[in-house]
């Protein structure tokens, strides 16, 4: 065997063996009573929960407690999954940027207790081609 094969049968070995160990840490999309049952069952794999902030009529988010001078890597808010269920969610990092902007939430994490711990925050904030029209400027030219 030529070493160009045998260099070749490695690489592909190695990209194997990379998609099998990651493809065992993928996670899925629950929702918040799924989660409690898996914490219940003892699973401590990190979920996905998708959702939206609960806001007031207003348009204020309800729920939503950061205080950076007390703690800066303390945020809590509520959150509604797709079921309408109402979860706390604590995050120990500081609030993101943009979060009050969003539209909808990924919460990943698993829950504990009352809140669901979080580890990490997808934010889906509005586009700004949200009409679905872009507006164009046209360029006059002085002759």
């Amino acid at each position: 065997m030529k070493n160009t094969h045998i260099f070749a049968l490695i690489v592909i070995a190695i990209a194997v063996s990379i998609i099998v160990s990651t493809a065992g840490d993928a996670s899925t999309y629950v929702t918040f009573t799924e989660a409690a049952q898996m914490a219940e069952e003892g699973e401590g794999k990190s979920i996905h929960v998708v959702g939206k902030l609960k806001k007031s009529t207003n348009g204020q988010i309800v729920g939503m407690n950061y205080n950076p001078v007390l703690d800066a890597n303390r945020f809590e808010f509520l959150l509604v999954d797709n079921n309408n269920r109402e979860q706390k969610v604590l995050y120990r990092s500081p609030k993101p940027q943009d979060f009050d902007k969003s539209e909808q939430v990924v919460v990943i994490g698993q829950m504990k207790g009352e809140y669901f711990q979080c580890e990490k925050i997808l934010m889906k904030c509005p586009s700004k081609y949200e009409n679905g029209k872009l507006e164009e400027k046209q360029a006059t030219a002085n002759i």
